[in-house]
């Protein structure tokens, strides 16, 4: 476990002072969620590496895309639930109950999402992800095939890829330096 004070096991406090953005940043966060994010604490100690983190997740997670949030979302708690990452799939789980409003649609990801009452777009998807995270050198034409198929276009199954692959780098992250989940996802999942 962490110091409360700090989100991970790493001696790496937050800037201080915050630079104006950033805690403007921070202040829409506590606005919005009620608190601000642990990975978000974590990176603030050099606040470019925490620029360049928010950036990269704000364009993958939040930007126009031909997946929906929820999909994104769930893609998150895909490749964290194969990479056993805590933070995340307490975060983006909350996230993926929140945005469907189906509870066991989180867990079933969580534990196995292939028992989850997926559509064939859905699967498809997961499937990928699932295969990226595991495999990644295996992919092949046939792969983007399916998701072709099954209704993506070429930038969808690169945003797939994309946020396949930030995930995978977070998970790591966050699992190297035991990043804590901040304690109102858990209220959040009830």
């Amino acid at each position: 476990m962490t110091d409360l004070a700090l989100p991970t096991a790493l001696n790496l406090p937050m800037a201080d002072p915050l630079p104006p953005e950033t805690q403007k940043y921070f202040d829409i966060c506590v606005e919005k969620l009620g608190f601000v994010p642990n990975v978000l604490r974590a990176y603030a100690f050099d606040i470019d590496k925490l620029n360049a983190f928010t950036a990269m997740y704000n364009d993958l997670m939040l930007a126009d895309s031909g997946l929906s949030k929820l999909e994104r979302e769930m893609i998150a708690v895909v490749v964290s639930a194969i990479n056993k990452c805590f933070y995340c799939l307490v975060a983006h789980g909350a996230a993926v109950r929140q945005l469907s409003g189906d509870p066991q649609l989180g867990e079933m990801l969580i534990m196995n999402y292939r028992v989850a009452p997926l559509d064939q777009r859905q699967r498809a998807m997961l499937d990928f992800a699932a295969k990226m995270t595991t495999e990644s050198t295996k992919i092949e034409e046939p792969d983007r095939q399916v998701l072709r198929d099954a209704g993506f276009s070429d930038r969808d199954i690169w945003d797939i890829a994309n946020v396949t692959g930030f995930f995978n780098m977070s998970n790591r992250v966050a699992s190297a330096t035991a990043m804590s989940p901040n304690p109102e996802y858990h209220a959040q999942s009830r």
